[in-house]
């Protein structure tokens, strides 16, 4: 008996059983630690050529744009055209963007902006490929298994954001930038392999172009359906308001004594969230058997503030009572509980979306989904920003979880039926 509990609180492993989805899901390990490692190699490329922390800053713009630009219109594109076929452009486009970046590093090039234009070339990729590798999914697993993959997916993305930055940082000083870049094209092979032995994914709607008036009409069907709407509305209460990530270089430094390039403790707090996120999804065997999906998001994001309220007030009390060090790991605990319930939410959120969304309309609602996930936490960074600014970081990050809590509730009473929201039987995990 105790060990068929323990079979149960592990991750369901069931969707691994069909063979294109366990295809995609093994080589994406490999694929997300590449992805990972230009992350770190692209911001310190850039701020090796100018010295500068404005033009890293500047890489932002530079891949928010696209983000939503082609994040939109590739959700309508998943829509119209065979999804193994975009996939295949997009990955073989991804990979040809990090050839191009090892190629100028390798070659010693020093061209800011042609770092930068490559950077949103391949934004632009990645924002068609996801809302389609999303919509792609939900055709290759029963709906019942929805939930479940997408949390062996977020286990595997939250895994390579803590693998891939440490891997980054011990490589470059041996290898080089050149070389990383590299190690990610290589890496971006194995995802091409396993989508091009995916079975075809013709589109099943009557829409056969992919312009203006198709991605409004993924805008029209999400304010139709308030369920699929509140998913979005509770999501960017919980990033815009939640989301202290643009506080940990100030508080590592102010509060916890990293020196001003950085150090241990701003090390733990940015991996601390995706290290949460990762033990929810190692532990996460009962999230496809729950039934009212709706309130158990809302619930989540409730302890999502919570746990941010908590972490503020950790940072507001550092140095009371306890030294530093306890205080730290208070703070990191409070940020990994947060990161464990924000995987549980985004696993239900995405399994709603595409249970309830029709065939036809998924990309383009992935690509709203893509939107707001990548949006959402950079308004966040502003807002956290400017109130620190003005009021102090502990209680921007503190008076920020508050505003969750309060904001999520309002939007409960607001979407009644969200929260009546639940699965049938049927679609539930036994």
């Amino acid at each position: 008996m105790a060990s068929l509990r323990r079979v149960k609180l592990l991750a369901d492993t069931e969707p691994l059983r069909n063979r294109d989805y366990r295809r995609l899901w093994t080589t994406n390990i490999v694929t997300v630690i590449g992805a990972q490692l230009s992350v770190v190699a692209v911001p310190l490329q850039i701020f090796q050529i100018t010295g500068s922390s404005g033009y890293v800053g500047l890489a932002g713009l530079f891949g928010l744009v696209p983000l939503v630009v082609f994040g939109l219109w590739g959700g309508a594109l998943a829509d119209v055209m065979d999804r193994r076929t975009l996939l295949i452009i997009t990955t073989a486009g991804t990979g040809a963007t990090a050839v191009a970046f090892w190629v100028q590093a390798a070659l010693g090039m020093t061209n800011v902006w042609l770092v930068l234009c490559l950077f949103a070339a391949q934004q632009a990729f990645f924002a068609v490929n996801q809302p389609t590798r999303s919509a792609a999914i939900a055709r290759l697993l029963p709906p019942e298994q929805i939930a479940a993959a997408s949390s062996l997916n977020m286990t595997v993305q939250n895994t390579g954001m803590i693998a891939g930055p440490v891997l980054a940082g011990v490589l470059v000083p041996v290898i080089g930038l050149s070389t990383l870049y590299l190690i990610d094209s290589i890496a971006l092979l194995a995802t091409l392999w396993a989508v091009w032995r995916m079975p075809a994914i013709p589109p099943t709607g009557t829409a056969r172009r992919a312009g203006l008036r198709e991605v409004f009409d993924g805008f029209r069907y999400l304010t139709a359906h308030k369920v699929l709407l509140a998913s979005f509305v509770v999501d960017i209460i919980a990033m815009v308001f939640g989301m202290p990530r643009a506080l940990f270089p100030q508080i590592a430094h102010e509060t916890f004594g990293d020196p001003p390039e950085g150090g241990v403790a701003v090390g733990l707090l940015f991996a601390a969230i995706s290290l949460g996120a990762v033990l929810g999804g190692v532990f996460s065997g009962w999230v496809p058997r729950i039934r009212r999906q709706g309130l158990a998001v809302i619930i989540c994001i409730i302890v999502w503030g919570v746990a941010m309220g908590g972490f503020g007030l950790a940072v507001g009390l550092a140095g009371h009572w306890f030294g530093l060090g306890v205080w730290l790991w208070i703070a990191v605990a409070f940020l990994a509980l947060g990161g464990a319930v924000d995987m549980i939410s985004a696993a239900l959120r995405t399994a709603m979306l595409l249970n309830v969304a029709t065939d036809e309309m998924r990309g383009r609602l992935q690509g709203v989904f893509i939107v707001v996930v990548a949006g959402g936490p950079r308004i966040g960074d502003v807002a956290h920003g400017f109130a620190a600014a003005s009021l102090g970081t502990a209680v921007a990050a503190a008076g920020g979880g508050v505003l969750v809590v309060i904001g999520v509730v309002l939007a409960a009473l607001a979407f009644p039926a969200f929260v009546r929201y639940r699965i049938t039987r049927a679609h539930a995990a036994v």
